[in-house]
């Protein structure tokens, strides 16, 4: 990758912690952790972004949904 869009790359990933960090701000670990997740970071950032590690921003978004009929018990139910 050429210096130029690396420096662009670099430029834009601190442009998005620092709004990560905006919609996290004032809210726990978790409540943080969900909705950067819904925004789509990836767990690695989003540790980052909350300091704390990626395994435990794993632990509290294991069982967060996406999508339609993906609620809890939304298989095998008649």
């Amino acid at each position: 990758m050429p210096a130029a869009e690396a420096k662009m790359v670099e430029l834009l990933e601190q442009i998005l912690r620092v709004q990560a960090i905006q919609v996290a701000s004032g809210k726990g670990v978790t409540e943080g952790a969900r909705l950067l997740k819904l925004a789509g970071l990836d767990n690695r950032m989003i540790a980052e972004v909350l300091n704390t590690t990626p395994a435990t921003v794993r632990s509290v978004t294991a069982n967060l949904r996406f999508g339609r009929g993906a609620g809890r018990g939304a298989r095998g139910r008649r």
